[in-house]
């Protein structure tokens, strides 16, 4: 299962960083992998159990996937797994951990793993697919370093 970890160092608290993450209203500002962001059901805010929405821009795909938040512990760690997605992905999780260095800078520690579906394709699929999640998520955790920081 292939599986990256990408970190960061953010000049802002760990609140600022993890608040900012997980409000889906302000998503767009700084995220520039997707087109649309929204969480599901009516949910107004990213806690435990709540489901969301991302639409990836046309340039890469314009795909979109559903996750659920299976760990939500403000300011250190939100994690979500897919529950639906693009038919390429059998499997998708991935975590987000703030790690305070000092009062004023944070740790961003992104870490994903998935699983290619069909199987018998996976060891073709599996190695452009993690090229292009690493590329996309280095540009996703600098753009909102350059957000915080700006």
């Amino acid at each position: 299962m292939p599986t990256a970890v990408l970190t960061i160092e953010i000049d802002a608290p760990a609140e600022d960083v993890f608040d900012l993450i997980h409000d889906y209203s302000r998503r767009l500002e700084w995220d520039p992998f997707l087109r649309a962001a929204s969480l599901l059901n009516d949910a107004q805010v990213a806690e435990l159990g709540v489901s969301s929405r991302c639409v990836a821009r046309r340039a890469v795909g314009g795909l979109a996937m559903d996750t659920v938040y299976v760990s939500f512990k403000r300011p250190f760690v939100a994690s979500v797994k897919m529950t639906r997605g693009p038919l390429f992905l059998d499997l998708f999780a991935a975590s987000l951990r703030q790690d305070r260095v000092d009062d004023k800078t944070t740790r961003v520690t992104y870490r994903y793993n998935f699983k290619a579906w069909p199987r018998c394709f996976a060891f073709l699929v599996e190695p452009i697919v993690n090229w292009v999640f690493k590329r996309e998520t280095q540009q996703r955790l600098l753009a909102l370093k350059s957000h915080l920081e700006s």
